[in-house]
């Protein structure tokens, strides 16, 4: 497997936890997954792929501890680089903005050269908007752990599935 890393950003630990359950499916150590607070360009450079979670706020925004990040990733060449997108969101009360801080950061990485895998259709989730969608598919996972949480543990282990050959 691709040397890999699992960034995220998390202020309720729901983005953390799911981080965490990703990497502990698809065998990445624990040392390999990083708070993006503490993100460097060096820390990039040691991966191959990089797998990116964030959750949304307010009105469709990245977490928090992103803005630095992304800057990081913005001002370095990902040629070469496979990355997968999750984001973590609510349905329900954030319908029409579900999932958008993912949708961000692909829009923020689009055209550094990476390459994007992961993508999930968008037909098993209950949402009216989502800049994370693009023709039917979630540009990564998208999670709702608020209100759906009882398909969390099935959506993460089908989307590491399907990560697997992509990772190889």
């Amino acid at each position: 497997m691709k040397k890999t890393g699992v960034f995220y950003g998390s202020t309720t630990g729901t983005t953390e936890s799911v981080a965490a359950q990703i990497a502990e499916k698809l065998g990445i150590s624990p040392a390999d997954v990083h708070d993006v607070s503490k993100m460097t360009a060096d820390m990039v450079n040691d991966y191959e792929a990089l797998i990116l979670g964030t959750s949304t706020w307010g009105d469709g925004e990245l977490q928090d501890d992103w803005y630095d990040g992304i800057k990081v990733l913005k001002g370095m060449d990902l040629k070469g680089k496979t990355v997968a997108l999750f984001g973590c969101g609510d349905s329900e009360s954030y319908g029409d903005t579900f999932c958008d801080g993912m949708g961000v950061l692909y829009e923020d990485l689009k055209d550094s050269g990476c390459r994007f895998v992961g993508a999930v259709s968008d037909s098993d989730y209950a949402y009216s908007s989502s800049i994370s969608v693009i023709d039917g598919r979630f540009v990564g996972l998208a999670i709702d752990d608020v209100n759906e949480s009882d398909k969390t543990d099935e959506r993460i282990a089908a989307w590491t599935d399907m990560l697997k050959s992509d990772l190889a």
